[in-house]
């Protein structure tokens, strides 16, 4: 049994090019499928926010209704800690969902940046999904570079921002910022399950790689 930390948006809308402000949040499917997982196998889960607001899930990531109840009957998502008090040491993994709040808020968000500079560091297990890598811009290595550059992994990709029909009223794409930190870049077919696994770095490419990224976390947590 093991303690995780996931590292959820606390974004409500995206801002798009023309400053039109599109409602969002997390993923339901990419925060719920590896909860459900990693608590299945013993698991421990502590949420973390910017500032600690309770987390809201894309109202189009609930068009079920049984993802919808189960999500609310998850009391980790109710009561998130403060990012900025986060001890990553203090967890065995960490996993970041997507959604587009990440790329509204997480992408610039120094205390993440941190984080996810010094997990990385440390070897232990690091799983990010669909939009969470936007997550990863944010962290700095003691150059001032990227300590993500050279990974190999994979994202929601320019293709799939098209297909969901806001690629041309953002600001940016995250595979193009992904590639421009000198990410190793791993498209897989649009909307299909895509796992990468680099080291200790686990990425997942929409919300159908979200069971994929964590069973490879438990994997990499078994070692």
């Amino acid at each position: 049994m093991a303690d995780i930390l996931f590292v959820v948006t606390g974004a409500k809308v995206w801002t798009l090019n023309d400053g039109t402000e599109h409602p969002t949040g997390f993923w339901a499917e990419e925060a719920l499928v590896p909860y459900q997982a990693l608590t299945a196998a013993g698991h421990r889960i502590t949420v973390a926010t910017p500032g600690g607001v309770v987390p809201v899930a894309d109202r189009a990531s609930l068009t079920d209704p049984a993802t919808a109840t189960a999500l609310e009957a998850v009391e980790e998502f109710r009561r998130p800690v403060k990012l900025a008090e986060v001890d990553p040491a203090d967890y065995a993994a960490v996993f970041y969902p997507g959604g587009h709040g990440p790329m509204e808020d997480l992408a610039f968000d120094a205390d993440s940046g941190r984080l996810l500079t010094r997990v990385l560091a440390s070897g232990r297990p690091l799983g990010v999904v669909c939009h969470g890598p936007a997550a990863l811009l944010a962290a700095r290595g003691e150059d001032g570079g990227s300590p993500f550059a050279g990974y190999r992994m994979t994202a929601f990709t320019n293709a799939e921002e098209v297909q969901g029909g806001l690629a041309d009223r953002a600001k940016w794409l995250l595979q193009d910022r992904l590639v421009d930190l000198g990410a190793d870049f791993q498209e897989g077919a649009p909307w299909a399950p895509h796992v990468v696994v680099d080291r200790n770095l686990v990425t997942g490419q929409n919300p159908a790689s979200s069971a994929l990224v964590a069973a490879e976390l438990q994997k990499l947590l078994e070692r």
